[in-house]
């Protein structure tokens, strides 16, 4: 309405319409149209205050008030438009059915609803302070390297993009794939090429990051959440299906494949240190590069912004871990690839979790470390002697040197049985065997009845366990020991004598 404005005030300054045509390089039609309207309506200049809605009404008044039409029930549209199949002509139609009288046309009905619809589909303008937020996602496309060359084999790099939210300063590296291990291992890189831990992470809602994803309350990996507590942060996953929540990485992924990504397509890798290598060298022209709507560069932002306000490292990086939920068995071992490692025996039966690192297997019961052992790459078992039930640390403490020498300290007629026991056995376990049953009884009776039964067993030379026992349970220790008397030989008509062999 400026230029109507203007036409009412220079045709009141006396000038002709071709004159005020050329004057506001409009046509001598428009001229005369709204001169005409102004002499009709009775407006002359000057105009009154008002605006120009104000001034519109008086010269084109409108035929039929729209104020008596029926507004159309936009939340009910909104909602109705979900189900398949439902257009908004045929809303249109049950809207005229329901409001035969007053209904806007098809046209203006579109037109009022895809108006109110803009104004529910706003977008908030985030702030972001100096070391606040770091946003992180992967690129889209990929980057092959050539693995083999000879056979010319291809295998796909994928792209990690971190961004930090004040600055927009930018971090990049390739990784094999999107496996908990390579996500982890570009976070902890990207804190290193920033210098600083920043109060929020805010990620994708990558399977590997987020166990389970929801609006108000996602669940983190532990292994994920674990390197963040390290790091003195947190995470903020992404809505599901709201990438504005990180529009900052959406647009940092943007530029990497447009200013890195796009300048490497001609260029042949053979391993993914070389592609990292090539990345960095484009990530810090990348970052010096200067912006384009204001002064500086992301670096120089960085330094200002962001750098003074990122929390410190820790003295050393994180070692990526691996979390798995194990119930202990009967025989106090948990299995982690192939390998057995053990831990005190009042936890079996008990659920714990094992952390595995490059080196080092914990255990942990309700989130309280109880052991740990350094990791073994073969299968086998690492047993630690405190950790079994007494019976059993008897069991595999007790050698042949141990029982032989335990035999010779209850007395030497148990030292001698024992030795005649042993000279008939083939294998040590065996003979372990005998001396464990040995020592029961001594348990059971005492190493003074035990050496008087041995005593007696060794003068009637019943060299076995089973006569000692008897002995000691029919109490026959306690009796005196006489000398046994031999056989008489009997004669008779059938023995045959020694010269019947010759």
């Amino acid at each position: 309405m400026r230029k109507v404005r203007e036409i009412l005030r220079l045709h009141a300054s006396q000038l002709s319409q071709h004159q005020i045509s050329r004057s506001l390089n409009i046509s001598s039609g428009v001229v005369n149209k709204y001169i005409k309207l102004a002499e009709k309506a009775g407006v002359v200049w000057p105009l009154p205050e008002s605006g120009d809605k104000e001034l519109r009404d008086l010269l084109m008044p409108q035929k039929k008030s729209c104020s008596s039409f029926t507004l159309p029930d936009y939340n009910w549209i909104y909602g109705e438009l979900k189900h398949k199949g439902v257009t908004l002509q045929l809303l249109h139609e049950e809207y005229c059915i329901e409001n035969p009288q007053s209904h806007y046309s098809y046209r203006q009905f579109c037109a009022l609803y895809h108006a109110w619809k803009k104004t529910k589909n706003l977008s908030l303008r985030q702030e972001h302070k100096g070391g606040d937020k770091m946003m992180t996602d992967y690129a889209g496309p990929t980057i092959p390297i050539m693995i083999n060359r000879k056979t010319g084999e291809v295998r796909e790099a994928q792209i990690f993009v971190a961004v930090l939210g004040a600055s927009n300063f930018t971090y990049s590296d390739a990784t094999w794939s999107q496996a908990l291990e390579n996500w982890i291992g570009s976070h902890v890189r990207a804190f290193e090429y920033f210098g600083g831990v920043p109060n929020l992470v805010v990620p994708d809602n990558l399977k590997s990051g987020v166990s389970h994803a929801c609006r108000y309350d996602p669940d983190l990996n532990p292994s994920y959440a674990e390197m963040l507590d390290y790091y003195g942060t947190a995470a903020l996953p992404a809505r599901p299906y709201k990438p504005k929540d990180k529009a900052k990485v959406e647009n940092a992924v943007l530029v990497v494949e447009r200013w890195i990504m796009a300048r490497l397509r001609h260029e042949t890798f053979y391993s993914l240190e070389d592609l990292n290598r090539r990345i960095k060298e484009l990530l810090s022209s990348l970052n010096d590069r200067p912006f384009k709507k204001i002064e500086g560069t992301r670096r120089g932002l960085f330094e200002q912004v962001d750098r003074p306000a990122l929390n410190p490292l820790p003295q050393k990086p994180y070692e990526y871990a691996q979390f798995y939920h194990r119930k202990v068995t009967p025989d106090y071992h948990i299995e982690h690839e192939g390998h057995f490692y053990s831990l005190p025996h009042v936890y079996v039966g008990k659920e714990v979790d094992i952390r595995a690192t490059e080196r080092m297997i914990e255990i942990l019961h309700d989130g309280k470390r109880i052991v740990s052992h350094q990791r073994q790459r073969e299968k086998g078992q690492t047993t630690l002697p405190h950790h079994m039930p007494k019976n059993h640390l008897e069991h595999v403490t007790w050698t042949l040197e141990k029982a032989l020498a335990w035999a010779l300290s209850i007395g030497k007629k148990t030292s001698a049985l024992i030795g005649h026991i042993a000279a008939k056995k083939k294998h040590p376990d065996q003979i372990k065997r005998v001396c464990l049953g040995f020592y029961r009884l001594e348990k059971d009776f005492g190493s003074e009845r035990l050496e008087k039964a041995c005593n007696r067993a060794l003068i009637y030379q019943a060299f076995s366990y089973k006569s000692v026992a008897k002995i000691l349970e029919g109490n026959l220790d306690k009796e005196e020991v006489g000398v046994p008397k031999k056989a008489p030989v009997l004669m008779h008509q059938n023995l045959r004598g020694s010269l019947y062999y010759h």
